[in-house]
């Protein structure tokens, strides 16, 4: 009967504006949490009786769905803090739980979220006020991140960092600049070698010694531009690493710079990018003496013995100072050296379908069959946006729309109210009529 399926379409508006109700209030109420997606309810008609030319009309009411809007971003808002981070454009944040830290069986479960203020805990974890914990590649001692699988959370583990954490960056690379005396070679001369030490660092932060010794071939006539160089490791206790004759150009175009070098002892030289391979008590050391014919390197000129350009990477244990994170996802811990290493990557997790990812507490998230299989992404490569330091994600509620949105709901729950109300009455009238 037609009165009695206006009886039911009302009572389904008034159930389908309810619900319309109560996604506008968790928007409202959500407008200032920091990556909160907003919910939206959408109407979808039921038809009963399409039936042309049956005479009546059979009302089927109406039914509402509601869908968490997670592609749509919230604006980034800056902060104080380098590690409140926020994904600029698709993807998420992995991370899990402080709770499942703890678990003795069973897989960390991994949960996304858009934005999080992260702090270290007492154990130095990274973790929200809420409870989760960010999720991170570890990095190699050299900084670089190994080769992990992608769509499996198996490589992830919680980003540590503490506060009180030294670290040292041991001296690989050095590049030797100097000038030896070109009259220290001619005949007559004194054959007093001359002294050089350069400082390196060990690899447990130790401040070593290169005690290299440059002493001149002196002819019985003219000049022999030609030098012995001998290069000793303090930390072998003064052992012979290295020994080398070496001669100077003495011609008019490429007057003082090196014309060859000749290993004796120890690692050999390079001609192609003019360094020596030294082994020092820690591991290999690439010096570089200069090319043949290369003026930036060794030289022979006047009568003046004098470094121009003596420079070295590592350096001592320092105390950490300052953790950064980049677009790319890298964390960079900084030394108050002057060191700085890369200690974590934070990759993005992105979904085929992100509207269709199970919503739960804190603004996170989990993958479903409606969403499909995530992937691991580096910041900013693929679909993904960059990593934001120093940056949360706003509330995607518009709260000028919602209130508009509010007025439109009650307008339409009273409207379905008013429906019941009438087919009431309608119905009271067909009681009378047996009266």
């Amino acid at each position: 009967m037609s009165i009695s399926s206006s009886l039911n379409a009302g009572v389904a508006g008034l159930s389908a504006n309810a619900t319309r109700l109560a996604t506008i209030s968790d928007n409202i109420a959500n407008s200032g949490t920091y990556g909160y997606k907003r919910a939206s309810a959408d109407f979808e008609n039921f038809v009963i009786n399409q039936a042309r030319g049956a005479g009546t009309y059979s009302a089927g009411g109406v039914r509402a769905s509601t869908t968490r809007l997670v592609e749509e971003h919230g604006p980034l808002v800056a902060t104080g803090n380098a590690l409140d981070l926020a994904v600029a454009g698709r993807g998420m944040l992995p991370v899990t739980t402080a709770v499942s830290l703890n678990a003795t069986t069973g897989e960390r479960p991994l949960m996304m979220t858009t934005t999080g203020a992260f702090r270290a805990n007492a154990q130095g974890v990274l973790t929200t006020e809420s409870g989760l914990v960010l999720l991170g590649w570890p990095a190699n001692a050299d900084g670089s991140i190994p080769v992990l699988p992608r769509d499996t959370i198996s490589g992830l583990e919680p980003v540590v960092i503490n506060a009180n954490q030294s670290a040292g960056d041991p001296t690989t690379k050095m590049n030797l600049g100097l000038n030896l005396p070109a009259t220290k070679t001619e005949a007559g001369a004194p054959s007093t070698p001359l002294p050089l030490s350069i400082e390196y660092f060990g690899n447990l932060g130790t401040s070593e010694t290169l005690d290299i010794t440059f002493t001149p071939t002196v002819p019985a006539a003219g000049s022999s531009n030609t030098w012995k160089m001998q290069i000793r490791d303090s930390a072998q206790n003064g052992a012979l690493i290295g020994e080398y004759d070496m001669v100077f150009d003495a011609s008019r175009a490429n007057g003082g710079t090196l014309a060859s070098v000749t290993t004796v002892s120890g690692g050999a030289y390079n001609a192609t990018n003019g360094t020596l391979a030294l082994t020092v008590a820690g591991g290999p050391l690439t010096m570089t003496i200069g090319k043949i014919g290369d003026g930036k390197g060794l030289t022979q000129l006047s009568d003046s013995f004098a470094p121009t350009s003596i420079t070295k990477d590592g350096s001592p244990v320092g105390n950490l100072t300052a953790v950064e994170v980049d677009d790319n996802g890298y964390i960079t811990a900084s030394y108050d050296t002057g060191f700085t290493r890369r200690i974590y990557q934070i990759p993005v997790v992105d979904v085929p379908s992100p509207n269709g990812l199970i919503a739960l507490n804190n603004q996170t998230f989990q993958v479903s069959p409606d969403s499909g299989s995530f992937f691991l992404w580096n910041a900013g490569d693929g679909p993904t946006g960059a990593l934001k330091g120093y940056a949360r994600e706003g509330s995607a509620t518009d709260v000028a729309a919602e209130l508009t949105n509010l007025i439109q709901t009650q307008r339409a729950y009273s409207s379905n109210a008013k429906v019941i109300q009438t087919v009431d009455e309608m119905l009271q009238e067909t009681t009378n009529i047996k009266r």
